[in-house]
């Protein structure tokens, strides 16, 4: 009996044993495989295998397509480009993991094309003695199309005022206070330039004088360096806007659809009355050509402007009589405006894919652009659509072959409706808000690719700043030999930091110039947006000539803009560089002393701005300073924590959690109630500001105002308080876990 217990224990024993062992060696197994997938890292051979693949003549030949017919948003041509898009990223060999199309009723604005806004000269007895352009002279064959739309203000109100005419520069509130001091505006129409003011505030600043109805054009001196000729001076000769040229464009100071504010603007949901939505033109205003701005504004009559208000034309720039000359052939005559827009709400897309995260599924990198134009649109935005293509082509092929996974998800947006004020993008994180916010590391966008091919410009949050240098330096710029985009770059802007010495200079996303808008403002979500510009050393024009124009095709890209499609190419090696670092790195490559040193710079220009002003109003600025030293010393400490820990081999959780504090730096200055009168702007670091300083927006704005109205100060301390609570806020989130 007592053997066979022995013999029964013995038996046990060496079960256990082997179980033991063979639980040992199957968990070291399976926990190697998983150890290693979890310690997933860049991996510089693919970098370097992609950057190989991106291909100039692939991003021609997308362009190319892209541009065959004008894609206004909701326009047929935008369903083919939706098409288009959708048919790439579900291509079997390089297409991407899912693609789908995410569609929004919104609100948008048109001309009537049977009934086409109309820009005249009438005399006393209403006879037209002259009229505007409709339409753009057509050079290339491209350009005559009949889905061309007619240059137009998007949500400019219908009618048809009628007035003398005055000119009022870029339209910003102390022009029409100075003209005012001149001139009875009151049933005047107003003449502006591009430039100084938005396209809406322009009308919205004259409103208040009694103003009319206003027109606004592209000075030569702005954009073509005061070049006006189509002889031999403008487009077909050169870059430069012809005569007719017109800049199309949106006319609202919000973005995102304008019915559906803070919510997803789907079918049933709800929408306020038309007649409650701000921010939009309240008279009529429509855009011209420099060629008929010649002919109204050299006829003015009145005092001379002053010099500041003077452009390119060959003439005196007079306040008007208002009205113009007695000598003009126009002596006495109004000008009258005949504006038919309607609003309509029509289903938008935006076009969405996804490359699946082998690791952190769960962390999304979004890549984005809008899909929409005025007109053919090859600068803007099919520069960048088709680098987007060329990416996703060159990811996708790895995907499918199996050669790469990203260790997190990557998303990819071509948003819809955004020349209508940002609407795709802004839809699409308000319906997603609580899942973008709690997920996303980061968002890049790449909307005008190139507008010229001398530099990178980059701009984004200073976390970004390390990852775009490094990007840089290994992509050689377009046309220079072995030399670097960074090492190009870093010549034609600069700065010193005190942490690194001379490095390039990236600016800062403040307003709502793209799709970025939302990612930044609404969501705080770290971002940046990169493109190729030109040497300002060598022009003075604001943006591209042909920009918002029927000009802007891909005749016009290919001969002008980059005629080897190489800075494109440059974009798109840079952008997917950076891409797969954020979407690979094991530890993200988000960097806050960057930001602390940018929180700095802006207390060292608002110190001696506001302090002794402050101070005699009974406000001190000591919280602000403290709590940027204490970001300092938070975002030292966490950064020191990364350089001394081997991640590779910690707990997961470990990384996860540093990871999380760099990804959620941004969320931490959000304020949904510093900006009550900036719809949508809640990251109190980057909102907009009309201030001019740079230094902290909403500190710098309650200041302006407070120096101009009464009883003003308490909002200042507010925004004061708002500031330093949110900086000390965001230093606590980047220090260890309690």
């Amino acid at each position: 009996m007592i053997k066979q217990a022995l013999i029964g224990i013995l038996c046990g024993a060496v079960a256990l044993t082997v179980g033991i062992l063979i639980g040992h060696y199957g968990i070291t197994k399976s926990n190697g495989s998983w150890a290693k997938d979890v310690a997933k890292d860049v991996d510089e051979s693919l970098v370097e295998k992609f950057l190989s693949e991106v291909d100039s003549s692939h991003i021609r030949e997308n362009l190319r397509e892209l541009t065959k017919v004008p894609h206004m948003a909701t326009t047929a041509g935008d369903e083919q480009t939706v098409q288009l898009m959708l048919k790439r990223w579900q291509d079997p060999d390089a297409g991407l993991d899912q693609a789908w199309r995410e569609e929004y009723l919104v609100y948008l604005s048109f001309p009537d094309p049977k009934n086409p806004n109309k820009v005249t000269v009438v005399s006393p007895a209403d006879a037209v003695l002259y009229t505007a352009r409709e339409k753009e002279k057509v050079y290339p064959p491209d350009q005559d199309d009949a889905e061309v739309v007619q240059p137009y203000a998007a949500y400019s109100p219908a009618g048809q005022p009628k007035g003398k005419l005055v000119y009022a520069n870029q339209g910003k509130p102390s022009d029409y206070k100075l003209l005012s001091e001149t001139v009875d505006l009151r049933g005047t129409i107003a003449i502006t330039r591009y430039g100084g003011a938005g396209r809406a505030d322009k009308a919205i600043n004259a409103a208040p004088y009694g103003v009319s109805g206003v027109l606004v054009y592209t000075d030569p001196l702005d954009i073509n360096d005061g070049l006006m000729s189509d002889a031999s001076e403008t487009y077909p000769h050169s870059w430069y806007m012809p005569p007719s040229g017109v800049e199309r464009g949106s006319f609202n100071t919000h973005y995102g659809d304008m019915l559906t504010p803070y919510l997803a603007a789907k079918e049933e949901t709800y929408r306020i009355p038309a007649e409650s939505i701000t921010g939009i033109p309240p008279i009529p205003i429509q855009p011209i050509g420099f060629e008929d701005a010649y002919k109204l504004i050299c006829e003015l009559g009145g005092r001379a402007a002053p010099d500041a208000w003077r452009g390119g034309f060959n003439c005196t720039y007079n306040f008007g009589g208002p009205g113009f000359k007695s000598t003009s052939a126009f002596n006495e005559s109004d000008v009258k405006l005949a504006i038919f827009n309607t609003e309509v709400v029509k289903n938008s897309s935006n076009v969405m894919g996804v490359i699946r995260g082998s690791v952190e599924p769960d962390r999304y990198v979004i890549y984005g652009n809008h899909r929409d134009s005025w007109v053919h649109g090859a600068i803007d935005p099919s520069s960048g659509t088709s680098v987007m293509l060329e990416l996703t082509r060159v990811l996708g092929r790895m995907v499918k072959q199996g050669t790469w996974r990203p260790r997190r998800s990557i998303i990819f947006g071509s948003w819809g409706a955004e020349e209508f004020g940002l609407i795709g993008s802004a839809e699409y994180t308000e319906q997603y808000f609580t899942k973008l916010s709690e997920r996303t590391v980061a968002y890049i966008n790449v909307d005008i690719a190139v507008f010229a091919n001398a530099t990178l410009r980059a701009s984004g949050m200073p976390s970004l700043q390390n990852v775009i240098f490094k990007a840089t330096k290994q992509v050689d710029a377009p046309g220079l030999g072995a030399t670097s985009v960074y090492d190009n770059w870093i010549r034609y802007a600069n700065r010193t930091s005190s942490a690194h010495g001379p490095i390039p200079r990236v600016g800062y996303l403040t307003g709502a110039g793209s799709d970025y808008a939302a990612f930044v403002h609404y969501l705080g979500i770290a971002s940046m947006d990169i493109s190729y510009t030109y040497d300002r050393s060598k022009t003075n024009a604001r943006i591209y000539p042909a920009y918002h124009t029927a000009y802007d095709t891909f005749d016009y890209a290919s001969k002008f803009i980059d005629p080897g499609f190489i800075s494109h190419q440059a974009i798109a090696r840079t952008a997917g560089n950076v891409l797969i670092r954020l979407a690979d790195s094991l530890v993200l490559p988000l960097n806050c002393s960057d930001y602390a040193e940018s929180l700095e710079d802006y207390l060292n220009t608002a110190v001696p701005l506001y302090q002794s002003k402050l101070q005699a109003q009974g406000i001190s600025m000591e919280p602000l300073k403290r709590a940027v030293a204490s970001f300092r010393s938070a975002a030292t400490h966490l950064d020191q924590v990364i350089r001394s820990s081997d991640l590779a081999n910690e707990t997961p959780l470990k990384v996860r959690r540093i990871n999380d504090q760099l990804m959620l730096l941004d969320r931490a200055f959000l304020d949904p109630l510093a900006f009550p009168d900036k719809y949508a702007y809640r990251h109190v670091i980057w909102a907009s500001s009309s201030a001019g300083k740079p230094t902290f927006p909403g500190l710098a704005d309650a200041f302006a105002n407070a120096e101009l109205t009464v009883g003003s100060w308490a909002r200042v301390h507010y925004h004061l308080s708002v500031l330093s609570q949110a900086i000390e806020g965001a230093a606590h989130t980047l220090a260890d876990v309690i």
